[in-house]
């Protein structure tokens, strides 16, 4: 997790603690590489909580765009979810739906980095990013939204790598202009 300090945060969060599967059978294992057509569905992500009524948030990033020389788009936020009961994904509030990987033709790897953080408090939050809408997703900051709702450091992170496939074309054509 040391190859995400400090793009996007001053500690490396525990690796390890952080399940990440695709559909596709891939699994997320630290820094593995995986390609933009194994990672275009929503995951299942599993974690042990703490209790069953502890709260958590869930973001995954893209610190890459548009490439790591260059990332003057850093960070774009591919999902958020906030207000999770104990490790059951689906009963958060969804404020950036799942977006796969989409690096550009050309650009190299890009680290698509998932972060957990144990909430104190019930997240409030307007912000509302479907999975066609690219507006909100652009210069997102891990650390300031951390900072905005007293999340502290997350307690458990994992990443992968991915670069360019076919199916980046394909997915670009669904965002809405």
């Amino acid at each position: 997790m040391e190859a995400i300090v400090p793009d996007v945060l001053d500690v490396a969060p525990p690796s390890g603690k952080l399940e990440v599967k695709y559909p596709t059978g891939v699994v997320v294992q630290t820094g593995n590489e995986l390609t933009p057509t194994q990672v275009k569905d929503e995951p299942s992500v599993s974690w042990a909580a703490e209790s069953t009524d502890a709260l958590y948030t869930l973001l995954m990033v893209d610190p890459d765009a548009p490439s790591r020389a260059q990332p003057t788009f850093r960070e774009i936020l591919h999902w958020a979810v906030v207000n999770i009961v104990g490790n059951q994904l689906a009963s958060g509030d969804t404020l950036a739906e799942y977006v796969g990987s989409g690096p550009p033709e050309g650009t190299g790897l890009h680290r698509y980095i998932f972060l957990l953080y144990r909430q104190s408090a019930r997240v409030e939050e307007d912000m509302r990013i479907g999975k066609r809408t690219r507006d909100g997703r652009f210069n997102f900051s891990v650390r300031k939204f951390a900072a905005k709702h007293g999340l502290g450091q997350p307690i458990a992170g994992s990443f992968y790598e991915a670069q360019y496939d076919d199916y980046v074309a394909i997915r670009n054509k669904e965002f809405a202009k």
